[in-house]
Protein backbone atom coordinates (compact mmCIF):
# COMPACT_ATOMS: atom_id res chain seq x y z
CA UNK A 1 0.00 0.00 0.00
CA UNK A 2 1.03 3.63 -0.48
CA UNK A 3 1.42 5.09 3.02
CA UNK A 4 2.06 8.74 3.86
CA UNK A 5 4.18 8.95 7.01
CA UNK A 6 3.90 12.45 8.48
CA UNK A 7 6.88 13.08 10.72
CA UNK A 8 8.68 10.26 8.94
CA UNK A 9 12.11 11.83 9.55
CA UNK A 10 11.61 11.77 13.32
CA UNK A 11 12.46 9.04 15.81
CA UNK A 12 9.31 6.93 15.65
CA UNK A 13 8.39 7.89 12.09
CA UNK A 14 11.76 6.93 10.58
CA UNK A 15 11.65 3.50 12.21
CA UNK A 16 8.09 3.04 10.97
CA UNK A 17 9.20 3.88 7.43
CA UNK A 18 11.75 1.06 7.56
CA UNK A 19 9.20 -1.36 9.01
CA UNK A 20 6.77 -0.44 6.22
CA UNK A 21 9.41 -1.20 3.60
CA UNK A 22 10.22 -4.53 5.20
CA UNK A 23 6.51 -5.40 5.19
CA UNK A 24 6.27 -4.70 1.45
CA UNK A 25 4.52 -1.32 1.59
CA UNK A 26 5.58 1.92 -0.12
CA UNK A 27 6.13 4.74 2.39
CA UNK A 28 6.14 8.40 1.42
CA UNK A 29 7.50 10.88 3.98
CA UNK A 30 6.25 14.37 4.80
CA UNK A 31 8.30 16.22 7.42
CA UNK A 32 9.04 19.88 8.13
CA UNK A 33 12.44 18.92 9.64
CA UNK A 34 11.86 21.02 12.76
CA UNK A 35 12.76 17.96 14.83
CA UNK A 36 13.27 15.35 12.11
CA UNK A 37 16.51 14.47 10.33
CA UNK A 38 16.77 14.11 6.57
CA UNK A 39 19.51 11.49 7.08
CA UNK A 40 17.00 9.29 8.92
CA UNK A 41 15.12 8.72 5.65
CA UNK A 42 16.69 6.39 3.10
CA UNK A 43 17.40 7.84 -0.38
CA UNK A 44 14.97 5.40 -2.01
CA UNK A 45 12.00 6.81 -0.05
CA UNK A 46 9.99 9.67 -1.57
CA UNK A 47 10.49 12.68 0.70
CA UNK A 48 8.58 15.96 0.88
CA UNK A 49 9.56 18.85 3.12
CA UNK A 50 6.46 20.75 4.13
CA UNK A 51 3.82 21.44 6.76
CA UNK A 52 0.91 19.14 7.54
CA UNK A 53 -1.21 22.25 8.09
CA UNK A 54 -0.77 23.38 4.46
CA UNK A 55 -4.04 21.97 3.20
CA UNK A 56 -3.57 22.58 -0.53
CA UNK A 57 -0.05 21.14 -0.43
CA UNK A 58 -1.19 18.02 1.44
CA UNK A 59 -4.17 17.46 -0.88
CA UNK A 60 -1.85 17.61 -3.89
CA UNK A 61 0.61 15.23 -2.24
CA UNK A 62 -2.09 12.71 -1.32
CA UNK A 63 -3.35 12.66 -4.90
CA UNK A 64 0.06 12.71 -6.58
CA UNK A 65 1.34 9.74 -4.57
CA UNK A 66 -1.99 7.82 -4.63
CA UNK A 67 -1.92 7.59 -0.83
CA UNK A 68 -4.18 4.98 0.76
CA UNK A 69 -3.29 5.33 4.47
CA UNK A 70 -1.92 8.27 6.47
CA UNK A 71 0.25 7.73 9.56
CA UNK A 72 0.67 10.80 11.77
CA UNK A 73 3.71 11.18 14.05
CA UNK A 74 4.32 14.95 13.78
CA UNK A 75 3.38 16.16 17.26
CA UNK A 76 5.26 18.35 19.68
CA UNK A 77 5.84 16.14 22.72
CA UNK A 78 7.61 18.03 25.53
CA UNK A 79 5.28 17.99 28.51
CA UNK A 80 6.94 20.86 30.36
CA UNK A 81 6.97 23.05 27.28
CA UNK A 82 3.29 22.35 26.72
CA UNK A 83 2.56 23.81 30.16
CA UNK A 84 4.72 26.88 29.49
CA UNK A 85 3.47 27.48 25.93
CA UNK A 86 0.12 25.72 25.47
CA UNK A 87 -0.87 27.59 22.31
CA UNK A 88 2.17 26.16 20.50
CA UNK A 89 0.79 22.69 21.25
CA UNK A 90 -2.82 23.45 20.38
CA UNK A 91 -1.62 24.94 17.09
CA UNK A 92 0.64 22.08 16.02
CA UNK A 93 -0.96 19.05 17.64
CA UNK A 94 -4.63 19.93 17.25
CA UNK A 95 -5.20 22.72 14.70
CA UNK A 96 -2.79 21.37 12.09
CA UNK A 97 -4.14 17.86 12.54
CA UNK A 98 -7.58 19.30 11.82
CA UNK A 99 -6.30 20.74 8.54
CA UNK A 100 -4.68 17.40 7.74
CA UNK A 101 -7.97 15.56 8.21
CA UNK A 102 -9.71 18.14 6.01
CA UNK A 103 -7.10 17.54 3.31
CA UNK A 104 -7.60 13.79 3.58
CA UNK A 105 -11.34 14.19 3.21
CA UNK A 106 -10.89 16.40 0.14
CA UNK A 107 -8.50 13.88 -1.42
CA UNK A 108 -10.71 10.91 -0.59
CA UNK A 109 -8.26 9.22 1.80
CA UNK A 110 -10.19 7.53 4.59
CA UNK A 111 -7.70 5.51 6.66
CA UNK A 112 -5.64 7.06 9.44
CA UNK A 113 -3.16 5.82 12.04
CA UNK A 114 -2.59 8.23 14.91
CA UNK A 115 0.29 8.46 17.35
CA UNK A 116 -1.42 9.10 20.68
CA UNK A 117 -0.05 8.77 24.20
CA UNK A 118 -0.58 7.31 27.64
CA UNK A 119 -0.40 10.95 28.84
CA UNK A 120 -4.04 11.23 27.75
CA UNK A 121 -4.95 9.22 30.88
CA UNK A 122 -3.29 11.65 33.28
CA UNK A 123 -2.75 9.97 36.65
CA UNK A 124 -4.34 6.54 36.11
CA UNK A 125 -6.73 4.89 38.53
CA UNK A 126 -5.04 1.49 38.40
CA UNK A 127 -2.17 -0.54 36.97
CA UNK A 128 -1.62 -2.02 34.47
CA UNK A 129 -3.41 0.52 32.30
CA UNK A 130 -6.19 -0.70 30.02
CA UNK A 131 -7.84 1.21 27.19
CA UNK A 132 -11.08 1.75 29.14
CA UNK A 133 -9.55 3.81 31.95
CA UNK A 134 -10.89 7.38 32.30
CA UNK A 135 -8.83 9.89 30.34
CA UNK A 136 -8.03 12.95 32.44
CA UNK A 137 -4.90 14.66 31.05
CA UNK A 138 -2.93 16.85 33.44
CA UNK A 139 -1.03 18.87 30.83
CA UNK A 140 -1.75 20.47 27.43
CA UNK A 141 0.31 17.84 25.59
CA UNK A 142 -1.91 15.02 26.82
CA UNK A 143 -5.01 17.13 26.30
CA UNK A 144 -4.22 17.88 22.65
CA UNK A 145 -3.75 14.16 21.98
CA UNK A 146 -7.08 13.38 23.63
CA UNK A 147 -8.74 16.18 21.65
CA UNK A 148 -7.51 14.60 18.40
CA UNK A 149 -8.87 11.22 19.53
CA UNK A 150 -12.25 12.89 20.12
CA UNK A 151 -12.13 14.55 16.71
CA UNK A 152 -11.29 11.23 15.05
CA UNK A 153 -14.30 9.54 16.65
CA UNK A 154 -16.52 12.29 15.24
CA UNK A 155 -14.97 11.85 11.78
CA UNK A 156 -15.54 8.10 11.91
CA UNK A 157 -19.21 8.63 12.75
CA UNK A 158 -19.82 11.46 10.28
CA UNK A 159 -17.67 10.48 7.30
CA UNK A 160 -16.94 6.78 7.72
CA UNK A 161 -13.25 7.48 8.24
CA UNK A 162 -11.41 4.51 9.76
CA UNK A 163 -8.69 5.13 12.31
CA UNK A 164 -6.49 3.55 14.93
CA UNK A 165 -5.06 5.56 17.83
CA UNK A 166 -2.07 4.00 19.58
CA UNK A 167 -1.39 5.18 23.11
CA UNK A 168 2.34 4.83 23.62
CA UNK A 169 4.27 4.29 26.76
CA UNK A 170 8.07 4.82 26.59
CA UNK A 171 9.44 4.18 23.11
CA UNK A 172 13.09 3.17 23.39
CA UNK A 173 16.00 1.61 21.55
CA UNK A 174 17.07 1.82 17.93
CA UNK A 175 17.08 -0.22 14.73
CA UNK A 176 18.97 -3.47 15.30
CA UNK A 177 21.49 -2.72 12.54
CA UNK A 178 22.36 0.61 14.18
CA UNK A 179 21.62 2.67 11.08
CA UNK A 180 18.89 4.85 12.59
CA UNK A 181 18.16 5.74 16.18
CA UNK A 182 17.17 8.41 18.67
CA UNK A 183 18.48 11.95 18.18
CA UNK A 184 16.42 14.62 19.95
CA UNK A 185 17.32 18.22 20.77
CA UNK A 186 16.66 18.70 23.59
CA UNK A 187 16.86 15.09 24.75
CA UNK A 188 14.54 14.21 27.62
CA UNK A 189 14.37 10.40 27.44
CA UNK A 190 16.03 8.45 30.22
CA UNK A 191 17.94 5.80 28.26
CA UNK A 192 19.86 8.16 25.92
CA UNK A 193 20.50 10.54 28.82
CA UNK A 194 21.94 7.68 30.87
CA UNK A 195 24.10 6.61 27.92
CA UNK A 196 25.36 10.17 27.50
CA UNK A 197 26.24 10.32 31.19
CA UNK A 198 28.11 7.01 30.86
CA UNK A 199 30.00 8.39 27.85
CA UNK A 200 30.91 11.56 29.71
CA UNK A 201 28.82 13.77 27.44
CA UNK A 202 27.07 15.20 30.50
CA UNK A 203 28.36 15.53 34.04
CA UNK A 204 25.68 13.39 35.60
CA UNK A 205 22.11 12.18 35.34
CA UNK A 206 19.43 13.54 37.66
CA UNK A 207 17.02 11.05 39.20
CA UNK A 208 13.86 12.93 40.05
CA UNK A 209 12.87 11.52 43.42
CA UNK A 210 13.73 8.33 45.28
CA UNK A 211 10.86 8.29 47.78
CA UNK A 212 8.03 6.95 45.63
CA UNK A 213 5.98 3.92 46.79
CA UNK A 214 7.92 1.58 44.47
CA UNK A 215 10.42 -1.20 45.24
CA UNK A 216 13.47 1.08 45.04
CA UNK A 217 11.76 4.44 45.52
CA UNK A 218 12.15 5.62 41.90
CA UNK A 219 9.45 5.86 39.24
CA UNK A 220 8.41 2.78 37.27
CA UNK A 221 7.90 3.12 33.52
CA UNK A 222 7.08 0.78 30.63
CA UNK A 223 9.78 0.73 27.91
CA UNK A 224 8.80 -0.67 24.51
CA UNK A 225 11.28 -1.17 21.68
CA UNK A 226 10.76 1.24 18.82
CA UNK A 227 10.46 -1.51 16.19
CA UNK A 228 7.86 -3.38 18.27
CA UNK A 229 5.89 -0.15 18.47
CA UNK A 230 6.04 0.37 14.72
CA UNK A 231 5.06 -3.19 13.86
CA UNK A 232 1.78 -2.71 15.73
CA UNK A 233 0.95 0.28 13.52
CA UNK A 234 1.27 -1.88 10.43
CA UNK A 235 -0.59 -4.83 11.95
CA UNK A 236 -3.73 -2.69 12.19
CA UNK A 237 -3.96 -2.00 8.43
CA UNK A 238 -6.41 -4.81 7.68
CA UNK A 239 -8.82 -3.60 10.35
CA UNK A 240 -8.91 -0.16 8.75
CA UNK A 241 -10.60 -1.62 5.69
CA UNK A 242 -13.88 -1.48 7.63
CA UNK A 243 -15.51 1.95 7.12
CA UNK A 244 -15.95 3.88 10.35
CA UNK A 245 -13.60 1.67 12.38
CA UNK A 246 -12.58 3.50 15.57
CA UNK A 247 -9.76 1.59 17.26
CA UNK A 248 -7.75 2.35 20.39
CA UNK A 249 -4.75 0.41 21.65
CA UNK A 250 -2.23 0.75 24.47
CA UNK A 251 1.31 -0.21 23.47
CA UNK A 252 3.82 -1.34 26.05
CA UNK A 253 5.45 -4.50 27.34
CA UNK A 254 3.54 -4.53 30.62
CA UNK A 255 6.82 -5.07 32.49
CA UNK A 256 7.96 -1.79 34.04
CA UNK A 257 11.50 -0.83 34.99
CA UNK A 258 12.48 1.75 37.59
CA UNK A 259 14.85 4.63 36.96
CA UNK A 260 17.56 2.93 39.01
CA UNK A 261 16.99 -0.34 37.16
CA UNK A 262 17.52 1.49 33.86
CA UNK A 263 20.74 3.03 35.16
CA UNK A 264 22.01 -0.36 36.31
CA UNK A 265 21.05 -1.95 32.98
CA UNK A 266 22.88 0.78 31.03
CA UNK A 267 25.97 0.11 33.14
CA UNK A 268 25.80 -3.63 32.42
CA UNK A 269 25.29 -3.14 28.67
CA UNK A 270 27.96 -0.46 28.20
CA UNK A 271 30.45 -1.56 30.83
CA UNK A 272 30.60 2.08 31.92
CA UNK A 273 29.57 3.84 35.12
CA UNK A 274 26.54 6.15 34.98
CA UNK A 275 27.12 9.08 37.34
CA UNK A 276 23.86 10.33 38.84
CA UNK A 277 22.43 12.36 41.68
CA UNK A 278 19.06 12.26 43.41
CA UNK A 279 17.00 15.38 42.82
CA UNK A 280 13.54 16.45 43.96
CA UNK A 281 10.41 14.93 42.47
CA UNK A 282 8.98 16.49 39.33
CA UNK A 283 5.44 17.78 39.62
CA UNK A 284 2.91 15.45 37.99
CA UNK A 285 5.14 12.35 37.85
CA UNK A 286 3.02 9.31 38.82
CA UNK A 287 4.88 6.59 40.75
CA UNK A 288 4.14 3.99 38.05
CA UNK A 289 2.90 3.86 34.46
CA UNK A 290 2.73 0.57 32.59
CA UNK A 291 0.45 -0.91 29.99
CA UNK A 292 -1.88 -3.81 29.60
CA UNK A 293 -1.45 -4.31 25.85
CA UNK A 294 -3.53 -7.48 25.77
CA UNK A 295 -6.09 -5.90 23.47
CA UNK A 296 -3.48 -5.18 20.79
CA UNK A 297 -2.11 -8.70 21.16
CA UNK A 298 -5.54 -10.31 20.85
CA UNK A 299 -6.94 -8.20 18.03
CA UNK A 300 -3.81 -7.55 15.95
CA UNK A 301 -1.86 -10.75 16.46
CA UNK A 302 0.97 -8.56 17.71
CA UNK A 303 3.32 -9.02 20.61
CA UNK A 304 6.60 -7.39 21.61
CA UNK A 305 9.73 -9.19 20.49
CA UNK A 306 11.92 -7.23 22.92
CA UNK A 307 10.81 -8.09 26.43
CA UNK A 308 14.19 -7.64 28.12
CA UNK A 309 15.26 -4.11 29.00
CA UNK A 310 18.94 -4.91 28.43
CA UNK A 311 18.18 -6.06 24.88
CA UNK A 312 16.39 -2.76 24.23
CA UNK A 313 19.24 -0.74 25.69
CA UNK A 314 21.79 -2.75 23.66
CA UNK A 315 20.22 -1.50 20.41
CA UNK A 316 20.36 2.09 21.68
CA UNK A 317 24.00 1.62 22.71
CA UNK A 318 24.87 0.33 19.25
CA UNK A 319 23.35 3.47 17.70
CA UNK A 320 25.12 5.86 20.08
CA UNK A 321 28.47 4.14 19.54
CA UNK A 322 28.15 4.39 15.77
CA UNK A 323 26.74 7.93 15.84
CA UNK A 324 28.45 9.86 18.66
CA UNK A 325 26.94 13.13 17.36
CA UNK A 326 23.62 11.65 16.28
CA UNK A 327 22.73 12.33 12.67
CA UNK A 328 25.47 14.97 12.66
CA UNK A 329 28.08 12.21 12.84
CA UNK A 330 30.36 11.84 9.81
CA UNK A 331 30.56 8.05 9.88
CA UNK A 332 28.03 7.23 7.15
Amino acid sequence: MNVLVIGGAGYIGSHCVRQLQEAGHRPVVLDNLVFGHRKAVAPDVSFYEGDLGDRAFVVDLLRKESIEIVMHFAAFAYVGESVEDPLKYYDNNLARTTYLLMAMREAGVNRFVFSSTCASFGIPERMPMTEDLPQKPINPYGQTKLDVETMLKACAEAYGMSFAAFRYFNAAGAAEDGRIGEDHNPETHLIPLAIWAAQGKRDQLTVFGDDYPTPDGTCLRDYIHIDDLCRAHIAVFDKLKTPGAALFYNLGTGTPASVLEIINAVERVTGLKVPYRIGPRRAGDPPALYADSGKAQRELGWKPRFNDIEAIIATAWKWHQAHPDGYGSKLD
